[in-house]
């Protein structure tokens, strides 16, 4: 009994873009439509897909496969460790520099404490001789400041 592209596709456990793949490239004499214009896959059809589609796995020689899998493990770790060598060389060169960094911020601040504490000392002196002048102004000059 011909079957629908979705059924074959549930019985395959595929898609059924899967199986509408496969049944377009059928011969057209393997094709069938229903009255519906349903495409309907006959036996002759069903065979042929499901030799395309379930192809058993076939061991070509496990001792072959075994050896380039374990030679492909092997390729894997050796550059999984070269990975991580790089990895913990960036590390240690990022920590480095984050140290360098916080040491010249270290120092900045040190240097703005002390460019504080000399504008301090500095408002401090130039307030100081500005009283001192003011108060040793001689009194025949006073008189130009009332000059107009």
């Amino acid at each position: 009994m011909p079957k629908t592209i979705r059924e074959l596709a549930d019985e395959l456990n595929v898609s059924k873009q899967t199986i509408q793949y496969h049944y377009q490239r059928l011969p057209a004499k393997n094709r069938q439509k229903d009255i519906q214009g349903t495409n309907m896959i006959s036996i002759t059809a069903e065979r042929i897909i499901r030799n395309k589609v379930a192809k058993p796995l076939v061991a070509k020689n496990k001792q072959t496969d075994s050896k380039e899998n374990n030679e492909l493990v092997a390729t894997l770790r050796r550059e999984v460790e070269d990975l991580k060598s790089q990895r913990d060389k960036q590390l240690a060169t990022k920590d480095r520099q984050i140290e360098n960094l916080t040491k010249i911020l270290d120092q900045s601040q040190q240097l703005q404490l002390i460019n504080e504490k000399e504008i301090e000392k500095f408002k401090t002196l130039s307030s100081k001789i500005d009283s001192a002048n003011s108060n040793n102004v001689p009194k025949k000059y006073v008189w130009w400041r009332f000059w107009k």
